[in-house]
């Protein structure tokens, strides 16, 4: 009886890895309603492209440019349904010529999908970021 039981367990629990869901998006301006305005088209368009639901999400990592500092992204997330998710914000490393008022995000899913389709979302000029990912080369 147990050993069915494990068997089972086991089976159902291999099914499912966690992925690593990565996007960026350029905010129009250091305000909290760009900020949040950014970060919701980003999360919504990453969680259409791979059909992610709140319970399949392990956490959601959010990054922003030192230059963007009037709200926190992970705010954005409120009255979206994940209100169970584990979030995190941190300040990317200021790096010379890199990207300004930019928002990345990285979600940690449970999923079945394979980590080759898995649909990354680089939003607008950030395509060039990872060109490899949004359909061109590097």
């Amino acid at each position: 009886m147990w050993a069915d039981l494990l068997e089972k367990l086991d089976k159902e629990w291999t099914m499912f890895k966690v992925r690593g869901i990565r996007g960026a998006i350029k905010v129009e301006n250091n305000s909290k309603e760009a900020i949040i305005s950014a970060t919701k088209e980003l999360l919504l368009k990453m969680i259409e492209a791979n059909d992610v639901k709140p319970d399949d999400i392990a956490s959601i990592f959010f990054t922003a440019t030192t230059d963007l500092n009037a709200e926190f992204p992970a705010y954005a997330t409120r009255g979206m349904g994940y209100d169970l998710v584990p979030l995190l914000c941190a300040s990317e490393i200021d790096v010379p010529k890199g990207m300004t008022r930019l928002i990345r995000i990285l979600i940690h899913v449970n999923t079945e999908i394979s980590q080759e389709n898995i649909r990354h979302q680089y939003l607008g000029e950030t395509s060039k970021l990872r060109p490899e990912l949004c359909g061109g080369t590097q």
